[in-house]
C-alpha cells in the first residue's frame, strides 16, 4: 500500500510539472549568441550584407568581357509598299522568313568610359513566294564606341563601389555588435527585475516575521503603537512591492524572449556574471581602431564622392557632347552557307555625333549649381560628422575606463550594505536598535543591489558600444 501511494504521488507530481513551462537559466554570453543567430535584426543584417555582395559582384562584372548569343527570327506575310527602280511605289505581297544567329563579346574600358565589341553573325532570308533563299554572313566585326566628352560612370564606380562594399562589411560587423549590446541591455533589464523581485520577496518575508514577533511584544507593552503600525505598513508594502516586481519580471522576460527569437513560453532565469574584463583603453588607440573598423568614415567619404560624381555628371551633360562609333569587319552573301563565307568583303563604318545646346534657358547651368551646392553641403556635413564621431569615441572610452572602477565600488558597497542589514536586523530583534535604523538599512541594502546591477548594465553597454565602433580586436577578441 505504501509503495502504491508513493507511485501515485510521483505520477501526480510528474503530471503537474508537465504542464509548467520550462525554466532556462541563461548567461549573457548565451543570450548574445542566440541574439546574433536568431534575432530579426541579425537576420536583416545578413540579408543586407548579401544584397551588398551581389551589388559588388554586379559592379565587378561590368569590367569583365560579356559574351552574348542572340537571335531574332521574324516572319513577314503582308502587303507592303515597295519602291521600284523607276522611283514608283507598288504594293507587293511579301512572304518572307528571316532567321539569324549572332555571337558577340563586349569589353568595357574604365579608363575612357567606352567599350570594344567583337561580333560574328549569320543570317538566312527565305522568299516563300519564289522559293528562294540566301545567306548573309559577318564572320568578323570589331568596333569601339564612346562618349568623348561625357560622364565616365565606369571610372567613378571604381572609386565608389569598392568603398561601398567595404562599408557594408563593416556595417554588418557593427550591427552584430549592436545586437550584442541590445541583448546585454535586455539581459540586465531582466536581471534588474529579478533582483527587484528577490528583494521584494526577502523584504516581505522579513516584514511578516517581524510583524508576528512584534505582536507578542506589543501585547506585553515593550514596543509602542507607532512601531507596531510601522511594521504593519512594512508588511503591506512588502506584499505590494512583490506583486509589482512579478509584473516587471514578466514584462522584461517577454522582451528578452522576443528579442532572442524564442517562440514558446519558456521561463528565463538570467545568471549575471560579476567578472568583467580588466582593461583600460587608450584614446589614441581607440581612435585609430575606430577609423579602421567603423563604417562611419567610409560613409562620409562616400557622401563626398557621390556628390563629386553628381557634379561631374551635371557638367558633362551641360555642354558639347560627342559620340564616337567606329567598326571594321568582313561580310559576304551567297545561296549557301559555304558561299556566304567565301571571299568576304571589307566593311567599314565610322560616325561622330555632336550635340551642343544653344538655348536651354539655364537648365544645364542650374543643374551644375545645384550639384555644386550639394557638394559643399556634403563636405560640411562630412566634416562635422567626423568631428562628432571622434568626440563620441573619446567620450565612450573615458566613460568605459571609469565604469570598470564604478562596478568594483558598487560591488563593495553592495556587500557592505548587505552586512549592515544583517547587523541592523539582529540588533532590532535584540531590542538594541530602533525600527527607524532597521528601515534605513533595508533602504540602503535595496539601493546598493539595484546600483550594482545598473553599473554592470552600463559597463556592458559601453563595452559592446566600443566594440561596434573600434572592433573586437581592441579588447583582444576575434
Amino acid at each position: 500500500m505504501r509503495k502504491t501511494l508513493i507511485f501515485l504521488f510521483s505520477m501526480w507530481s510528474a503530471l503537474a510539472l508537465a504542464g509548467l513551462p520550462d525554466t532556462l537559466s541563461i548567461t549573457m554570453a548565451e543570450a548574445i549568441r542566440l541574439a546574433q543567430e536568431q534575432s530579426s535584426e541579425a537576420q536583416a543584417a545578413r540579408h543586407q550584407l548579401e544584397s551588398a555582395e551581389w551589388s559588388y559582384r554586379y559592379y565587378r562584372a561590368n569590367y569583365l568581357p560579356a559574351v552574348t548569343l542572340s537571335s531574332s527570327p521574324n516572319l513577314n506575310r503582308q502587303l507592303n509598299s515597295i519602291t521600284q527602280p523607276d522611283g514608283t511605289n507598288l504594293f507587293v505581297q511579301q512572304n518572307q522568313l528571316s532567321t539569324d544567329l549572332s555571337l558577340s563579346v563586349t569589353q568595357n574600358v574604365a579608363l575612357t568610359g567606352g567599350s570594344f565589341f567583337l561580333r560574328s553573325s549569320l543570317r538566312r532570308q527565305d522568299e516563300f513566294h519564289d522559293r528562294l533563299h540566301a545567306y548573309s554572313s559577318t564572320p568578323f566585326l570589331v568596333g569601339y564606341q564612346q562618349n568623348l566628352l561625357g560622364y565616365n560612370s565606369l571610372r567613378w564606380a571604381q572609386r565608389t563601389e569598392p568603398l561601398r562594399y567595404r562599408r557594408a562589411l563593416k556595417q554588418f560587423r557593427e550591427t552584430m555588435e549592436l545586437v550584442a549590446s541590445r541583448a546585454s541591455s535586455y539581459f540586465y533589464a531582466l536581471a534588474a527585475a529579478q533582483t527587484e523581485l528577490d528583494i521584494a520577496r526577502q523584504n516581505q518575508q522579513v516584514a511578516d516575521t517581524l510583524h508576528r514577533y512584534a505582536q507578542g511584544r506589543y501585547g506585553i507593552g515593550t514596543i509602542t503603537e507607532n512601531d507596531m503600525l510601522q511594521l504593519e505598513v512594512n508588511k503591506l508594502s512588502g506584499e505590494t512591492d512583490r506583486m509589482d516586481a512579478e509584473i516587471s519580471v514578466d514584462e522584461a522576460m517577454q522582451t528578452l524572449r522576443s528579442f532572442l527569437g524564442f517562440r514558446g513560453d519558456e521561463v528565463l532565469r538570467v545568471v549575471a556574471d560579476s567578472v568583467i574584463p580588466d582593461r583600460r583603453l587608450s584614446v589614441d588607440e581607440a581612435l585609430a581602431a575606430a577609423m579602421t573598423h567603423s563604417p562611419d568614415p567610409d560613409y562620409y567619404e562616400l557622401m563626398r564622392l557621390d556628390s563629386r560624381s553628381n557634379l561631374a555628371q551635371a557638367k558633362a551633360n551641360r555642354g558639347l557632347r560627342a559620340d564616337l562609333y567606329v567598326q571594321f569587319g568582313l561580310s559576304q552573301t551567297g545561296p549557301t552557307v559555304g558561299e556566304s563565307y567565301r571571299h568576304p568583303l571589307n566593311q567599314e563604318y565610322a560616325s561622330l555625333g555632336l550635340s551642343l545646346p544653344l538655348l536651354d534657358w539655364g537648365r544645364g547651368r542650374g543643374r551644375v549649381q545645384v550639384a555644386r551646392s550639394q557638394l559643399e553641403l556634403a563636405e560640411t556635413q562630412a566634416e562635422q560628422g567626423m568631428t562628432d564621431f571622434r568626440l563620441n569615441v573619446v567620450k565612450m572610452v573615458r566613460q568605459f575606463n571609469v565604469q570598470g572602477h564604478r562596478v568594483g565600488v558598487a560591488w563593495r558597497k553592495r556587500q557592505t550594505a548587505l552586512r549592515r542589514y544583517e547587523v541592523a536586523r539582529w540588533l532590532y530583534v535584540q531590542e538594541r536598535s530602533t525600527l527607524l535604523e532597521f528601515n534605513n538599512s533595508v533602504v540602503e541594502k535595496d539601493a546598493a543591489q539595484r546600483a550594482y546591477i545598473s553599473a554592470l548594465r552600463t559597463y556592458w553597454s559601453l563595452y559592446y558600444g566600443l566594440r561596434s565602433l573600434c572592433g573586437a580586436e581592441i579588447f583582444g577578441g576575434a
